[in-house]
């Protein structure tokens, strides 16, 4: 591999990532927390916070230039590469990670707000099995919503798709697409659509975060 295409292909890094609560080998479960664009992963490991628990790891990458994928979500595949696969590859690097420090993946869960709920959401479904949870706050699978969908096995891993019914950055057509692809990945989708144009994170949505942290602590 030449110099130039890895540093093309490895625009994210897993390393570049912020770490909270015990060492991966000694923790309950593990929470991936994917921050969105122009956002970064300090901020996003704020929302550790509302897991109220001390025995849970939390993981928050950071993207390279605060952006995940150039483009938004709903353009096709191609228009967000390399980025997009680079992204995904951080994710995996994470989730292998924990699985080789003796976390099962039934513990290790993945969180993301806008851009990073996208990519939480695209990982699960390009990479099915059952996870502690998986939480998309304000945000859809990526692509159109004729992206062809490999068959997988969620088995029943709580996801939870989350947003605002008139959101600018999340037509709601793809919420509702998204929560009809999972659920046809044997996913138990919770959909929650809130009144209004607001792109954050609603006190429903935490609520639902507080009651999986259990389930991510075993």
């Amino acid at each position: 591999m030449s110099a130039l295409h890895f540093s093309v292909m490895n625009l994210h890094a897993p390393a570049n990532s912020i770490r909270l609560g015990p060492a991966l080998n000694q923790a309950r479960g593990v929470v991936i927390l994917i921050h969105g664009r122009g956002s970064s992963a300090e901020d996003i490991l704020g929302l550790a916070d509302v897991f109220g628990r001390d025995d849970l790891a939390f993981i928050a990458p950071q993207a390279a230039d605060h952006t995940w994928y150039p483009q938004r979500f709903l353009a096709p595949l191609a228009h967000n590469e390399p980025a997009l696969s680079s992204a995904l590859a951080t994710i995996d690097a994470l989730v292998g990670e924990a699985l080789a420090a003796g976390v099962p993946a039934e513990r290790i869960a993945l969180a993301g707000f806008s851009q990073g709920a996208c990519l939480a959401l695209e990982y699960a479904a390009r990479n099915p099995r059952r996870y502690a949870f998986v939480a998309a706050l304000s945000g859809a699978l990526i692509g159109p919503t004729d992206t062809p969908r490999d068959c997988g096995d969620l088995e029943r891993t709580p996801v939870l798709i989350g947003c605002a019914e008139h959101d600018a950055h999340i037509p709601l057509e793809h919420v509702e697409h998204s929560a009809a692809a999972l659920s046809a990945l044997n996913a138990d989708v919770t959909k929650q659509i809130f009144p209004g144009s607001a792109h954050t994170v609603f006190p429903a949505e935490v609520e639902w975060l507080r009651k999986q942290a259990a389930v991510a602590a075993g």
